[in-house]
């Protein structure tokens, strides 16, 4: 092989990896309440800003989300959907995704 070539080849590696590293530094930046919050996304919207009839949540207290969450939870908040998702919330889940929607 030439030896541009192979500079070449070498030059594209290095960048391929440079972007790989970049992108797993951004990925290693989201939250895991941000992570949680994004199966909210199909309904409440993309940071909890619903763009339909279902309620936004970006910008709600952290009480008032995990309140919710609980209340689906438990049963004592009527619900069909979000009883179902709530029911799959651990205690700190819940207090992670509320965390972040309350800083939406």
């Amino acid at each position: 092989m030439p030896r541009s070539l192979k500079t070449v080849g070498v030059l594209a590696a290095g960048m391929f990896l440079s972007a790989v590293g970049t992108a797993g530094a951004h990925a290693a930046k989201v939250s895991p309440g941000a992570m949680l919050a994004n199966s909210c996304a199909g309904c409440h919207g993309t940071g909890g800003q619903s763009p339909g009839a279902i309620p936004s949540i970006a910008g709600k207290s952290a009480d008032f989300i995990a309140d919710a969450l609980k209340g689906f939870q438990s049963g004592s908040r009527e619900a069909t959907v979000m009883g179902r998702h709530a029911k799959g919330y651990s205690e700190e889940e819940i207090k992670l995704i509320a965390e972040f929607f309350a800083s939406q």
